[in-house]
């Protein structure tokens, strides 16, 4: 017997995890298998009223819990873009200890949505050129650039300039041009790579008038990609610092019926 959980890494808005289960369904009605929705951290604390009364649970109670009901198996899915330190550290650790209770019990991790190292997939970056122009207005050549919150390790920044470069060449001459950049990033100069920042970006001559497009490469709704949030912050800020800008954001990646259909198929473990 196997259990399948869909991962996030969590947050403490009830939106992401009620966004995560909606994914976790449609990937379990695709396979024909219950696929549990999890978080690797935080979504525990969020009141059950808040989510249809069902508390959320974390990665590692959950899979004990499964390893107690009879499970050989742990297939984990990450609702990941890139190989965060979430899933390369947290993760085996926590795994690892599970299977010290559960020595028989296999785990299995698959690759995050983007892998660097598999083939030239363009799914990803057809659902972002495809959020993007559902925001084109006629006779409007927009500036358009892909945002993401920033990360410590390369190779997840990697990812998302890679998306910037396909989604360029998808858009074609629907875009005056296409950037990246991040909403945040540490401090030191060991992280200049998550440069541009979202609000830099926003002040330079070529960006700071005209129409202007925000691809979002999140997956769900939170503090930062959320109403109020932190992108939003910024974006009107720019625009009230530079009254010739209007910034337009496309909706998340992972929260509507495209970005569903799109990770129930991306996602799908296979046997």
């Amino acid at each position: 017997m196997r259990a399948i959980f869909l991962v996030d890494n969590g947050s403490l808005r009830a939106q992401a995890t009620l966004n995560l289960r909606r994914v976790a369904a449609a990937l379990s009605e695709l396979i024909g298998e219950t696929v549990q929705a999890a978080s690797l951290l935080h979504s525990n604390k969020i009141p059950a009223d808040e989510i249809d009364g069902i508390p959320a649970t974390t990665l590692g109670p959950a899979a004990e819990r499964s390893a107690e009901q009879g499970a050989t198996e742990i297939i984990v899915l990450p609702f990941f873009f890139g190989p965060s330190k979430a899933l390369t550290g947290y993760l085996p650790e926590r795994m690892a200890t599970l299977q010290e209770r559960f020595p028989h019990v296999k785990v299995r991790v698959a690759q995050p949505l983007v892998d660097e190292f598999g083939d030239n997939d363009l799914r990803l970056a057809h659902l972002l050129a495809d959020n993007v122009r559902d925001k084109l207005r006629p006779g409007a050549k927009p500036r358009v650039a892909l945002v993401d919150h920033g990360s410590p390790i390369p190779e997840v920044t990697a990812v998302r300039n890679r998306l910037a470069g396909q989604l360029s060449v998808l858009l074609g001459d629907d875009a005056a041009c296409v950037a990246a950049a991040s909403m945040e990033r540490r401090q030191g100069d060991e992280y200049r790579f998550n440069e541009p920042l979202l609000e830099n970006l926003l002040a330079l001559p070529e960006f700071k008038s005209g129409p202007f497009i925000l691809a979002m490469l999140f997956l769900s709704p939170g503090r930062h990609a959320g109403e109020g949030g932190d992108i939003a912050e910024i974006c009107a800020a720019a625009e009230k610092q530079h009254p010739g800008l209007s910034v337009t954001t496309t909706q998340l990646v992972g929260g509507a019926s495209r970005g569903r259909r799109y990770f129930t198929l991306a996602i799908a473990p296979s046997d």
